[in-house]
């Protein structure tokens, strides 16, 4: 293992990803848009803001994102993801569910992301066997880390 030497003028952010999976096991996922990932695959999610709880900001950022009201109840997986010499992010995974199964989402942010859609871990996992470059690198390496994530949901 290598010692690197701190650097103060970057920072470490925290990600919250909400992996809202709906009664058929499929989770909402969106092609993002702008400088992080853009054309890839994501869960609603964004940024961990000061003083927030992990479940606040699933929670807060799925509605801003997609307009759907959910409840986030477990973390479920960490990545450590490395995007370039400038991005570091650590990505916290929380399990959410929708408070109305029947509410579909909305694109509410058209400059971050292009549309959402239903996946399974199946289909994601299908993207990746393609090409990496499909899916939002905290996912890809929460897949390289858990190659069977549905295993770490709670039913």
């Amino acid at each position: 293992m290598t010692v690197s030497t701190p650097n103060t003028t970057r920072q470490v952010r925290v990600g919250v990803a909400a992996v809202i999976i709906g009664a058929d096991g499929r989770m909402i996922l969106g092609r993002r848009k702008g400088s992080l990932g853009a054309g890839q695959w994501g869960f609603p999610g964004g940024h961990l803001e000061f003083g927030e709880s992990y479940f606040e900001c699933a929670e807060r950022e799925s509605l801003e994102e997609t307009g759907l009201r959910i409840k986030a109840f477990k973390v479920f997986a960490v990545a450590n993801t490395v995007f370039d010499s400038e991005h570091h992010y650590i990505t916290i995974f929380v399990q959410c569910k929708q408070d109305n199964p029947d509410d579909q989402p909305q694109v509410l942010e058209p400059e971050k992301c292009h549309g959402w859609d239903s996946m399974s871990w199946d289909d994601i996992k299908s993207i990746m066997a393609k090409g990496q470059e499909e899916l939002f690198l905290p996912i890809v390496n929460l897949l390289l880390e858990n190659p069977n994530p549905e295993l770490l949901i709670k039913a």
